[in-house]
């Protein structure tokens, strides 16, 4: 039966309380997808690690060469981060992510061809770091600011926890594959599951909520329903004048360095060199990988809590005892390496994984505070620097073990280094020199 709107409905869409009419808001259904491509992202991206042993196998190529794909894959995972955002400003999210999601797929699938080892570096490297790159963090930054203005901090804190739940929903599912039908039916597995997410993405995640006659979820009542203004410049030149402005102040180069510790404190150290390190200490591979898993574990609950604190607290405080909890623990860590698993090394696992990426809601938040409706472009910057801090962690610690003999040296410098970035985040004031307060939209 058809009914007239109530007055308050009545007129531009958007305006009166229509959206409050609601069960659930639509805002809710776009992170729902967003979670679920950022989870998939997250899964394929990772996916190489399952395939190093299988591909050397059967093609003979070192582990130098398949290496050498995993890191064109991570470098443009990071950089393309801010180039996608611009995009997702010019073109629209639902463009960006469906491109992405396709160029994943076609990455992944045509790997079942390939007979050279450039060809993995392609696939796997390029088409596939591309794709994942487009759905990295400044993705969710860019779905929060416009479809969040209530618990806008807790939905990035799971939207970020998302990445985890996909490696560990994946890895174990696509390493169990690999081994009992082959590589190729892992690699076919995640073409086809970036694949099913495509449908998702054209039919539920709108641009803006002014797109569906909306404003963002815990907008003012009397917020006005418009659309963000589209650059008219290309991508690359908003992604690139972004990063010309945001360099000239200090809050920039204070949240890019002390990401760039984040990347290397965590990817880049103990991602890559956790198992090894133990390994010296007599601890079995299987033993060492089920523990980085749970850091994993770990890092969902902490990533998702540390949204909902920075809803309600400086994100300035919070990324300082972030970064130096993490330093006394990474100081800590080689005094607690052993054969087996002691309760010392369980407490460590516990708290580095509840602090593993924590980090990122307040690093969000202080970008968006601090440029704006510039803030997810040029918090992509930032997060580029994480993965080259990751990148430059990773060969300093193979470096540092082929000198010394062992790790302890490594996980000093990364203790002290997270000192620093504590400094630096308490260090972060206003263009006008203002600290940052309470968000007042927190509830």
């Amino acid at each position: 039966m058809t009914t007239t709107p109530a007055p308050a409905a009545t007129g531009p869409a958007g305006t009166g309380a229509a959206p409050s009419r609601r069960r659930l808001h639509p805002a809710w259904l776009v992170a729902a997808v967003v979670l679920v491509a950022t989870v998939g992202a997250a899964g394929f991206r990772a996916t190489p690690g399952v395939l190093i042993t299988p591909l050397q196998a059967e093609f003979g190529w070192s582990r130098a060469t398949i290496s050498l794909a995993v890191s064109v894959n991570l470098i443009l995972f990071g950089l393309t981060a801010p180039f996608a955002a611009a995009l997702m400003e010019r073109f629209g999210i639902r463009r960006v992510v469906t491109a992405a999601l396709l160029l994943v797929s076609a990455g992944s699938g045509l790997t079942v061809f390939m007979r050279a080892s450039w060809q993995l570096i392609a696939c796997w490297g390029i088409l596939v770091g591309l794709g994942t790159g487009s759905m990295a963090l400044a993705f969710v930054a860019t779905v929060a600011d416009r479809w969040f203005v209530k618990h806008r901090g807790l939905v990035t804190g799971i939207l970020t926890a998302a990445g985890a739940a996909g490696q560990l929903m994946f890895l174990p599912l696509l390493a169990a594959l690999a081994q009992s039908a082959g590589w190729r039916a892992a690699a076919l597995t995640v073409s086809a599951a970036a694949l099913a997410v495509v449908p998702l993405v054209l039919r539920w995640l709108h641009n803006h909520p002014a797109d569906i006659g909306l404003t963002a979820y815990g907008a003012p009542a009397d917020a006005e329903v418009a659309p963000p203004v589209r650059p008219t410049v290309n991508a690359a030149s908003r992604a690139v004048t972004a990063l010309r402005s945001a360099a000239r102040t200090r809050a920039f180069w204070l949240l890019a360095g002390g990401f760039a510790i984040c990347g290397a404190t965590t990817n880049g150290l103990l991602g890559t060199h956790f198992i090894p390190a133990a390994h010296d200490h007599g601890m079995p591979v299987t033993a060492a990988a089920s523990l980085l898993a749970l850091v994993g574990l770990f890092d969902i609950v902490g990533t998702v809590a540390s949204g909902w604190l920075t809803d309600r607290f400086d994100p300035r405080i919070l990324l300082g005892i972030y970064y130096a909890l993490r330093g006394l623990s990474l100081i800590a860590l080689p005094n607690l390496f052993a054969n087996s698993l002691h309760p010392s090394m369980a407490v460590f696992i516990l708290f580095y994984g509840l602090d593993w990426v924590a980090t990122v809601p307040p690093t969000i938040a202080l970008c968006r505070q601090e440029f704006g409706t510039s803030g997810a472009v040029v918090f992509g910057w930032v997060f580029a620097s994480h993965q080259l801090g990751a990148a430059f962690a990773a060969t300093a610690g193979g470096v540092i073990r082929d000198q010394l003999g062992d790790y302890a040296a490594a996980f000093y410098a990364a203790g002290l280094l997270s000192t620093i970035a504590a400094l630096m985040s308490l260090a972060i004031r206003r263009a006008d020199g203002t600290r940052y307060r309470r968000p007042a939209f927190a509830s």
